[in-house]
């Protein structure tokens, strides 16, 4: 049997309660959604499920050296997927989650998940969507990366996601077209000094009212940390 995915909107409060339950479910199936952040829209999995992050590699028709970054529904969850976390990496996530910042931190060595070769690190965001943040606090961390096939655009609507992403994702949540294209902002926070990795939406100045020594990505050495993570949306 041909498998013919759904598009449902999230417009009215009914259609929303339906569409989050239609995600939930397709979650814990193993399967992607793709769903709207704060910044693009994103492909999604189950980031405890080895399977579905290889589905969702695979729907960008990226291999395991670019593994997806993991978005979380609150800063609670960041210290129990992060060992070691820096101070100043606490001080980002407070002053810019929900929001535009990625932040690579050492993953937890006791966590049972593969989402590729990430060097013992993860990249983890709180994105500034009530509708993702509803999501996520009902599955748990789910691996996203931007909802486009590796070279394209990324998607700023459902319709230009399926276009790309086709029968490859169960199910296409939409909740209206995203006003930017633009990225998030990567830090690396395994590293002394911490350093941008990626510039996105939150500017190096504005990271510097909160870390006054971090390093941008003109001060520093061409950086392999982006490709390792996936680029975040």
């Amino acid at each position: 049997m041909t498998r013919v995915s759904r598009m449902l909107s999230c417009e009215t409060e009914d259609e929303r309660t339906e569409a989050l339950a239609a995600a939930v479910e397709t979650v814990r199936t193993g399967d992607c959604l793709v769903l709207p952040t704060d910044t693009v829209y994103g492909i999604g999995a189950d980031a405890f499920s080895p399977q579905a992050v290889r589905v969702l590699l695979a729907a960008k028709g990226r291999g395991r050296s670019m593994p997806p970054p993991v978005l979380i529904g609150s800063q609670r969850v960041m210290s129990a997927l992060a060992d070691t976390i820096d101070e100043q990496a606490h001080r980002l996530a407070e002053a810019f989650w929900p929001g535009a910042l990625t932040l690579i931190l050492h993953a937890q060595p006791s966590l049972a998940w593969d989402l590729g070769e990430t060097r013992g690190t993860v990249a983890l965001r709180m994105p500034a969507d009530d509708l993702a943040l509803e999501l996520l606090t009902q599955t748990g961390p789910l691996a996203v990366s931007s909802a486009n096939r590796t070279s394209m655009a990324a998607a700023t609507t459902a319709e230009q996601a399926q276009q790309m992403l086709g029968e490859s994702v169960e199910l296409y949540l939409d909740d209206g077209p995203r006003q930017t294209t633009g990225a998030s902002t990567i830090v690396d926070c395994t590293v002394s000094p911490l350093r941008v990795v990626r510039q996105g939406a939150i500017s190096l100045s504005e990271l510097r009212t909160v870390v006054p020594d971090i390093l941008g990505v003109a001060e520093q050495p061409q950086q392999s940390r982006e490709e390792a993570t996936g680029g975040a949306d």
